[in-house]
């Protein structure tokens, strides 16, 4: 077991070691550091990423149908389309631009037809096909930004999720940059910073 004192000297020093931290920045980074007295070495980097990913999808419903799931990583934001029943593959059409999407059935109106939230990778997107079910996978072009919904004007979170999704974020970035400890039960004891721009920011 491993002291929160010394994992936080540790992370100190090493995000120094990027940037010049003013005191404001330790201040809120003492202050939102999880509430664990300890943390247990994590034997296997990847379970402890798969801890942190999300426990469920988020669902976008408008007149009482659900029109599409969607969860998120640092790095991508993913919907999930249910397919009509008995439509080919081949027909189903998505286009995926830097900051829009695309997705219907080819020769009939477009059934998603938006604005992304904010801008993603174009060439590290894609969707596939599984089970009945149409996954887009967004690369965000800003690692880390918490997005409050895929598309723009619709189906945002409210604050209080919005704010869980920072926090696992934030703890997802721990764990990425601190793969020796595991931060899956980790809690806030404060406001939670943006895990994009906290202390220096991601490095590249």
């Amino acid at each position: 077991m491993v002291s929160t004192s010394g994992i936080v000297a540790t992370l100190l020093t090493k995000q120094a070691s990027r940037s010049h931290l003013s005191q404001s920045e330790q201040q809120t980074f003492s202050h939102c550091w999880p509430k664990q007295t300890t943390f247990a070495a994590a034997p296997n980097p990847v379970a402890m990423a798969e801890k942190l990913a999300p426990e469920k999808r988020h669902a976008f419903v408008h007149n009482g149908q659900k029109v599409f799931e969607w969860d998120q990583s640092l790095e991508e934001v993913n919907m999930y389309i249910e397919l009509p029943k008995n439509v080919p593959t081949k027909l189903i059409h998505c286009v995926i631009q830097a900051g829009h999407v695309e997705v219907g059935i080819r020769g009939n109106p477009p059934y998603l037809n938006h604005d992304l939230m904010l801008p993603v990778k174009t060439d590290s997107s894609f969707w596939t096909i599984e089970d009945g079910e149409l996954h887009v996978t967004l690369q965000k072009r800003e690692k880390g930004k918490t997005w409050a919904s895929p598309i723009q004007g619709q189906g945002s979170l409210d604050p209080y999720a919005a704010d869980q999704e920072q926090k696992r974020l934030m703890l997802q970035r721990f764990q990425e940059e601190n793969p020796g400890f595991d931060f899956s039960q980790a809690q806030f004891s404060g406001t939670c910073p943006d895990p994009r721009t906290f202390m220096g920011g991601i490095p590249h």
